[in-house]
């Protein structure tokens, strides 16, 4: 056997520049911290989280054919191949945890913006109620007050300045504060005025305040999302050259241990003729999943993928099983289900169909923590949607790809954190959500 020294010397053994560039030695743990904080880095000043492009030596069949004549060389080889297939396995592993824990973030950065866009809208909307009780305690004072001075006759004139609605409680409430007699006879009415202001003001500062914690919030989703794209592209191409080399290198290394007559081209026949049988039987699985969706979909009833007048379309022909907004907590599975429904569940059963729900580009494909696989379509003029829980493999698009309504996207799942197979299906309005009942209702599409 061959010292490393000797092996890196004849360049047969993956060079350590390689073996640290492409494959750094590190556990598990270590891969995943440091896929955490160069996510976190480059998604944050928007870099390429791909890294500097670099040649690996891999050996070509000529080598095979030199080292096939001379043992030392033929084992130097066979080391170098069975590194270089180690490593293409380690870098699958790697980046497949990086994007699952780039996922998983993006998950909890969107949902903690969607809680902040909730509390913002309710807090503003407590702030509206308590401002028209204001107004109306405050003309409330004044009818009092006209009431008084015209029952004491001390200045019948005033029967007329209080005669109108005011037009806001400050406006009013200024005037009735220097009115003793109002103020002596009638401070509960005043007081009640008075507080209702101060409420609305206070709700309005709250309301303020938690608007500037959802657009920061908002920031952060939106680069947890672009970080969560780019480690799901990475993870796809590391898969993708793993696919590309790993048949090549394992045929090599067949070739090298081999001590039949079966020459160099029966091996390159065989990797060819694999390679082919492979790229087949993807194009076939994707073309039975795509024919089951649409099977299931026609089988539903439900007109997933028609397409309206208004150019939009239903998402699923399944029956809604989820409304949106507030809900009972169900735990189960090993998890729990959120207090607040940020969307609509269809259900049309497992890998049914699911539509663009209008024409649009895919900003999002891949994973989404609980949401497990998710796509997300930008439709232009602050509009998006959503479209969670799909099953592994059956997603039909890809991130920058333009779709029409009505087009299949992918297919229904029960990934993340879900209790059975469905489609979740989120609008967005400017980022928030906002309730798809509604929304499609108004456009003539039924969730």
């Amino acid at each position: 056997m061959e010292t490393d020294d000797a092996l890196d010397e004849c360049g047969c053994a993956p060079s350590p520049r390689e073996s640290r560039l492409l494959w750094p030695s590190m556990s598990r743990r270590g891969a995943l911290g440091l896929g955490a904080i160069g996510l976190a880095t480059l998604g944050a000043i928007g870099g390429p989280l791909i890294a500097p492009a670099f040649a690996v030596d891999y050996p070509s069949w000529d080598d095979v054919v030199r080292a096939k004549s001379n043992q030392a060389a033929k084992q130097a080889q066979v080391t170098k191949i069975q590194g270089l297939i180690r490593a293409l396995a380690d870098d699958v592993a790697a980046k497949k945890a990086a994007a699952e824990q780039a996922a998983g973030e993006f998950y909890v950065a969107q949902q903690e913006y969607f809680d902040a866009a909730y509390r913002a809208e309710q807090l503003q909307g407590e702030a509206d109620q308590q401002a028209r009780a204001a107004v109306d305690a405050a003309n409330k004072a004044g009818r009092v007050a006209a009431q008084l001075y015209r029952n004491g006759g001390d200045d019948t004139s005033l029967q007329l300045f209080f005669a109108g609605s005011a037009a806001n409680a400050d406006d009013l409430l200024a005037r009735l504060g220097t009115m003793d007699k109002l103020v002596e006879r009638n401070q509960a009415v005043y007081a009640e005025a008075v507080t209702a202001r101060d409420a609305a003001q206070s709700l309005s500062n709250l309301a303020e305040e938690q608007r500037i914690e959802r657009d920061r919030l908002q920031k952060i989703a939106e680069e947890k999302m672009i970080a969560s794209q780019r480690a799901a592209d990475e993870a796809q191409a590391a898969l993708e050259a793993q696919r590309a080399k790993q048949v090549e290198l394992k045929a090599q290394l067949a070739a090298l241990t081999d001590n039949t007559n079966r020459t160099v081209k029966q091996y390159q026949a065989g990797v060819r003729a694999r390679e082919e049988a492979e790229r087949r039987a993807r194009e076939e699985a994707e073309r039975r999943a795509r024919e089951e969706a649409e099977k299931l979909n026609q089988g539903g009833g439900g007109g997933g993928g028609s397409v309206g007048g208004s150019g939009w379309a239903r998402p699923s022909a399944g029956w809604r099983s989820s409304g949106y907004g507030p809900r009972p907590v169900t735990c189960g599975n090993g998890y729990c289900s959120s207090g607040f429904h940020a969307g609509v569940d269809l259900a049309a059963g497992c890998g049914a169909g699911i539509y663009a729900a209008s024409a649009g580009v895919v900003v999002y494909a891949g994973g989404n923590g609980g949401y497990g696989n998710y796509i997300k379509i930008d439709h232009g003029g602050g509009i998006g949607t959503g479209y969670a829980h799909i099953r592994p493999g059956g997603i039909f698009v890809g991130y920058g790809q333009r779709v029409s309504a009505g087009q299949l996207i992918a297919s229904e799942g029960n990934t993340g954190s879900s209790f059975g197979c469905h489609l979740h299906f989120e609008v967005y309005v400017n980022g928030g959500t906002v309730n798809p009942i509604y929304f499609m209702g108004d456009r003539g599409i039924s969730v």
